[in-house]
């Protein structure tokens, strides 16, 4: 069961207290979406879709909500989205912005620029309102997992 985008940005929010940008905390939720539905046998982990725009994946209804904030971080603007969400969620959530929000706004762009990601797969210069098929995102996990296996393999010959 997917969460509703503005409750998990706000979620993301509220434990990075409020320190994450628009551009992080699209990457990082567009990252965590992959890798939740690769561990969740293709389940989305949010609702909607993410588009192909220049500096990566974003979602839509994300950002037509924060986009106020520029490159800002992004305050509580959420009040009337519900903070109800699976514990299991929660904690997916919790360990994404732990781990991916040290990396700079650029940093996370050029991860999602992967050239074998479903976000250069479907990414057209200067169009926005391609959407980034979930069939795609889940081929991205499987490649990057096959790649990741084959990289600790090399290191361990």
């Amino acid at each position: 069961m997917s969460v509703n985008i503005l409750s998990a940005a706000k979620r993301m929010g509220q434990h990075s207290n409020w320190t994450l940008s628009n551009l992080k905390m699209q990457k990082i939720l567009y990252l965590a979406h992959m890798f939740y539905m690769g561990e969740h046998s293709g389940e989305p982990l949010v609702s909607g879709y993410f588009e192909a725009w220049d500096l990566g994946p974003v979602h839509p209804g994300l950002y037509h909500e924060v986009k106020i904030y520029g490159a800002k971080p992004v305050r509580n603007i959420f009040h009337r989205i519900s903070d109800v969400i699976d514990d299991d969620i929660v904690k997916y959530l919790d360990y994404s912005v732990d781990s991916l929000s040290k990396y700079t706004g650029a940093e996370l762009v050029a991860i999602t620029h992967w050239k074998e990601g479903a976000w250069h797969l479907n990414y057209r210069p200067g169009i926005r309102g391609i959407q980034i098929p979930n069939k795609d995102i889940l081929n991205e996990y499987k490649c990057r997992i096959q790649r990741a296996e084959e990289r600790e393999r090399g290191n361990s010959e």
